[in-house]
């Protein structure tokens, strides 16, 4: 029985040989892509949070809508901060971002 073990072992050892070898650089491309993928991940999640707090004002207004109306007792309602609309989505131009990359660079060398 521990000699099956052991063989179950070894092969998993064996398999997982290739997982510690390393991957290639990524190149320019596929960094372009990537940060494009994650400027359009944090631009869903703004708008996720927008549309979250529109949905929360429009609820409380009708909740307190109701309340007036049935003569009610409702606390004071508490200050938020204003939902903000992050616009459309507009991915950076790889030119752009390699432009003011080079330009942060160039700044720090001149200090």
């Amino acid at each position: 029985m521990k000699r099956a073990y052991r063989m179950v072992a070894v092969c998993l050892l064996g398999l997982g040989r290739p997982a510690w070898s390393e991957l290639p650089p990524p190149s320019a491309a596929m960094k372009a892509k990537a940060d494009e993928a994650a400027a359009k991940a944090k631009w869903s999640d703004n708008v996720a949070a927008y549309q979250l707090c529109e949905a929360q004002n429009k609820v409380a207004s009708f909740y307190y809508a109701q309340a007036k109306d049935q003569d009610k007792p409702t606390s004071p309602p508490v200050d938020t901060p204003p939902c903000v609309d992050p616009g459309p989505f507009t991915a950076v131009p790889p030119d752009t971002a390699a432009s003011a990359d080079r330009s942060a660079a160039s700044a720090k060398e001149s200090n």
